[in-house]
């Protein structure tokens, strides 16, 4: 269940408190006189199907926002015992897409380091560090808004998104390469180093399991998306993106031109796969919804 939270004007109120209890958009439906005069606050608890619609009658009804506040609160003991509802808050979706549609310096700066951690994993075969590389990672957010905004058919917000992930795997590719040719020039790679013959080298052909591994991973990254596991199914995803992102770079700060292509269209379709999955399950999700509210 979700808690809503209005503030505005007592008359206001009033009606509204009326419409939502007799519509059965809301209940526990009360309303508290506030230290200023003729305004008051309701408070209500609302199914999440039916947050979306309970949104829309409020800014129908003119309120601003800031008067506003929808929480989600975990249920505990036999009270949480009843079944989840699984159902998306679009509003709430649109409204985290939006921040994620931005290259801002916190992300840009985490897949930098992601592109060191992985860039060394590539170079020391070390499957830790590109794990690491994987949860330092924050390309979800880039991908969740641009499978947003093509589920939602907001161009614009899929293409903030799309050129944010894009920024974004580019900092870890030339990360990569600057280090590792700063590595070379120093001599300090491993002796006889190549990357053609690392254990990573299945990141320049793409076969079935390329493309599957990215389908179930775009499923998987949506489905996550309101739950706690979000965190950990990001990491899912990276493995996606990541690996090949550094692999492409460490390839090229090596002069190892041969490997860049296959390195890099195995990207593109992990990408292409990951944003495919992730809009069709985003709109099974907002068509499951829609019909549950019918």
């Amino acid at each position: 269940m979700l808690h809503l939270r209005v503030f505005g004007r007592s008359t206001e109120l009033g009606e509204l408190a009326e419409e939502l209890d007799s519509d059965g958009a809301a209940d526990q439906v009360a309303i508290a006189p506030g230290a200023r005069p003729g305004h008051a606050l309701l408070t209500a608890r609302v199914p999440p199907a039916l947050a979306d619609s309970v949104l829309d009658l409020l800014m129908r009804r003119g309120i601003p926002d800031d008067h506003i506040t929808l929480a989600r609160f975990d249920e505990i003991g036999v009270m949480g015992a009843r079944r989840a509802d699984p159902s998306l808050i679009w509003a709430d979706v649109l409204g985290q897409a939006t921040r994620y549609a931005r290259p801002v310096a916190r992300y840009l700066a985490f897949m930098v380091v992601a592109g060191v951690i992985a860039a060394f994993g590539v170079i020391e075969a070390n499957g830790i560090l590109i794990v690491g590389a994987m949860a330092v990672a924050p390309d979800t957010l880039a991908i969740d808004a641009t499978c947003i905004g093509l589920a939602s058919r907001r161009a614009r917000l899929a293409g903030g998104g799309f050129a944010t992930l894009l920024v974004g795997l580019a900092a870890t590719c030339v990360t990569a390469a600057v280090l590792t040719a700063g590595l070379n020039l120093l001599d300090f790679l491993p002796a006889g180093f190549s990357v053609g013959e690392s254990a990573l080298s299945g990141l320049t052909r793409v076969n079935d399991a390329t493309i599957l591994v990215a389908l179930a991973a775009g499923v998987a990254g949506m489905l996550a998306l309101e739950t706690r596991a979000k965190a950990a199914v990001g990491v899912a995803i990276s493995i996606t993106t990541i690996p090949a992102a550094a692999y492409l770079g460490v390839a090229a700060g090596i002069g190892e031109a041969s490997k860049v292509p296959g390195a890099l269209a195995v990207l593109a379709v992990n990408v292409a796969m990951l944003l495919a999955a992730g809009t069709a399950t985003l709109l099974v999700q907002r068509w499951l919804t829609s019909a549950g509210r019918g």
